[in-house]
């Protein structure tokens, strides 16, 4: 049966056209592969495995980190490879705590403090620890060289094999690089020809910086040495083994070589690799232990074991193939698509929840944001591969879990509350906004669904069941009664639209629709398991508040009246549409009052500050509602914070010139529009039956 319904997810479904052969999914991936001909700051491109990822420039390697700092940086990055400052003051994390009265009990929140002293303090160096730390960098030695000396440049990321080739002249010499990541273990993997190195003109090299601990950069200080420590632990004539100390973080890298080739040490965290020959091949493994038993697989192996791996990933689960399609933008977004599910794959399949930029810099330190777990994650498991959102759901309860426990027991509520800013511990970083956010609040129950939905079993049942109802038991004390009104509502809270404050907030839409959505398919369980309905949440269920709605459009929260005339309600997301496009319909609005809502905010909105995952969520939302025109019209509409740069990386402005949440969000809304949502009808339901979008996808599933 299993092997009937995977040929059946196989089977290609052509919108609008009788042809339903298979996607030639090879020709749909390689006539993507990102092509680099110049040094761009924007175009640094990556190689990965979900855990680990080492980004380059136009050389194929780390060689002018410098001029990518402000664009895409040159990182190379672990999930576990984090740093904390040292905390002489013994500052707390209790510090950081401060009462607030929404529900007539003190409920205490970690925030960011700006006095008293001490708790600025604590609010500052929580925020920032832990932070994710670069690893180290390996480049070409030029002999102070500059991007605009380097002539002739081809570089080609074959997304096919997981691999990038580069060509330059130096001095009119020829230099080949190419690189990959291994697919089990986090290491790099390069060979690199030239006339020039056999002369000795052309090098490697390893630098090492100390963390920068900003909120949004390179992770890179190279202005204090004497702060970290980088020492040679083990040599041998085709080896080395270096030992990196940063306070109270440790690690090592091993790097070996193929060919005559020597390694020295030039400065201070600066080592310098001389080859003999005209070419040489280097494999280079970063490791929390010191791996120096470790015989590291060469380039060749490497190489093929990772375009074994990326040819599977590729050949596995969903495609959607654009290019029978008569609307122009149709291979942009072919582009986008591709290129989007080769960077998720890479930067956000690991064994925790990703940052937001993923695994290339640091934005708000290098830390996951639970709320933004749905759009780096939801997309997999519609695409066909949940395995890949599944390893990042064991953090949950197995680390997560007696953190958010004892954050809903110093609040006064039952069950788990998720923390939304965090880091592998699961600690709780300080906050004036990220404390008081609950939309990641129901995640877990989603993801839940999906894993089920993908292997309905007993046993996926039993796996996250706990975490389920735990996650439901909070969701069920949270709202509060109002007798007078007879109906429970949702305040002290701020709602996914960010630019509503907390003590004024009632009854914001989107957490209204996902908390009855999330208590319903928690009930769902229940059944499922042979438990029987819980009281309790069907009373909740019952009276929940409905959206508050004025002169027939939604509200951003029912206190927000002036909703449609004040600029603070319509900038940020439009989370409103996420009610119905997110999620399913369901008896707290009408699909007619969605609709003008859609239409005045389509029309209206303040487009201008925005982020990436918005226009796909809007997309979603005109596919439910029937505009499927809109569906496509807002996944490429040209705004700023909706550019896919030539890497396919979502650009959002200066500060955050990458973000994952916009790629996943864009793969979520593409697979619902082809493969449609409980209830639609059709296929392609997402997309225009004008003749233009004639859209061929297999192996998606649809969405709740």
């Amino acid at each position: 049966m299993k092997k009937l319904l995977f040929a059946l997810a196989s089977l290609s479904v052509a919108c609008s056209s009788a042809d339903n052969s298979p996607i030639d999914r090879q020709a749909l991936v390689t006539r993507h592969n990102i092509a680099v001909d110049k040094f761009d700051p924007l175009s640094s491109v990556s190689v990965g495995n979900g855990k680990f990822a080492f980004t380059v420039d136009a050389t194929g390697l780390q060689t002018f980190p410098d001029f990518y700092k402000a664009g895409v940086p040159l990182g190379t990055h672990s999930e576990w490879g984090w740093h904390s400052f040292p905390n002489p003051k013994k500052l707390r994390h209790e510090e950081t705590l401060r009462d607030y009265d929404f529900r007539g009990k003190p409920e205490p929140y970690a925030i960011q403090y700006k006095e008293p002293e001490r708790n600025k303090e604590a609010s500052d160096w929580y925020r920032v620890n832990p932070h994710r730390i670069h690893l180290g960098y390996m480049g070409l030695e030029t002999n102070g060289l500059t991007p605009e000396q380097i002539a002739g440049v081809k570089q080609t990321t074959d997304l096919w094999n997981g691999r990038i080739s580069s060509t330059f002249t130096i001095a009119g010499q020829p230099v080949a690089v190419e690189t990959v990541c291994s697919p089990s273990q986090d290491m790099v993997a390069t060979t690199v020809s030239s006339p020039l190195m056999g002369k000795g003109d052309l090098k490697l090299n390893f630098r090492f910086p100390y963390p920068s601990g900003g909120h949004s950069d390179d992770a890179s200080d190279w202005n204090s040495p004497e702060k970290h420590a980088t020492k040679v632990v083990e040599q041998g004539n085709d080896f080395a083994v270096l030992e990196r100390t940063l306070d109270s973080t440790t690690y090592f890298v091993r790097i070996e070589w193929n060919g005559p080739a020597t390694l020295t040490e030039k400065d201070a965290h600066y080592f310098v690799l001389t080859p003999q020959s005209d070419s040489l091949s280097v494999s280079c493994l970063y490791s929390q232990t010191n791996p120096a038993a470790t015989n590291l697989p060469e380039y060749a192996a490497t190489a093929d074991e990772t375009a074994a791996y990326w040819n599977s990933f590729w050949q596995r689960g969903g495609a959607v193939d654009f290019s029978q399609c008569k609307d122009p933008r149709a291979a942009e977004l072919e582009r986008r698509v591709v290129l989007s599910q080769y960077l998720t794959a890479l930067q956000c399949a690991g064994s925790f929840p990703p940052a937001e930029s993923g695994l290339t810099y640091n934005t708000w330190y290098g830390r996951p944001h639970l709320e933004m777990h749905w759009w780096h994650g939801v997309h997999f498991a519609l695409w066909g591969r949940p395995d890949l959102l599944e390893r990042s759901l064991d953090w949950y309860p197995n680390v997560a879990y007696p953190v958010a426990k004892q954050i809903a027991q110093r609040q006064g509520f039952d069950g788990i509350r998720w923390m939304k800013m965090t880091d592998n511990w699961a600690n709780e970083a300080p906050s004036s906004v990220g404390s008081f956010l609950t939309w990641q609040q129901p995640h877990y129950i989603y993801f839940a669904e999906l894993m089920y939905r993908s292997n309905p079993t007993p046993e996926v049942l039993e796996r996250y069941k706990d975490m389920v109802f735990e996650t439901a038991k909070f969701m069920a004390s949270f709202p509060t009664y109002e007798e007078l009104e007879i109906r429970y509502v949702l305040k002290g809270m701020i709602p996914a639209q960010e630019t509503l404050r907390a003590s004024e907030t009632i009854n914001p839409p989107f957490e209204l629709s996902y908390w009855h959505w999330a208590l319903s398919t928690a009930q769902q369980w229940r059944e499922r398991l042979g438990m029987g309905r819980e009281p309790q949440w069907d009373v909740i269920l019952d009276k929940l508040s409905p959206l508050a709605a004025k002169d027939g459009k939604y509200l951003a929260s029912e206190d927000a009246v002036d909703t449609y005339s004040d600029v603070r309600f319509t900038s940020d997301h439009m989370i409103v549409l996420g009610a119905f496009g997110m999620l399913p319909k369901n008896k707290l609005f009408t699909e007619e009052i969605m609709g003008n809502t859609f239409d005045w905010i389509w029309d209206n909105w303040n487009w201008g500050r925005t982020w990436g995952w918005d226009y796909p969520m809007t997309a979603m939302s005109a596919a439910r509602l029937g505009k499927a025109d809109k569906a496509v019209d807002a996944l490429l509409m040209e705004k700023r914070t909706n550019t896919y740069l030539a890497n396919g990386h979502n650009y959002q402005d200066d500060r955050l010139r990458i973000y994952l949440p916009g790629n996943g969000g864009l793969l979520t809304a593409v697979a619902m529009m082809c493969a449609g949502w409980d209830g639609s009808e059709g296929d392609c339901p997402g997309f225009p039956k004008d003749g233009n979008w004639n859209v061929k996808w297999e192996g998606l599933e649809p969405m709740p």
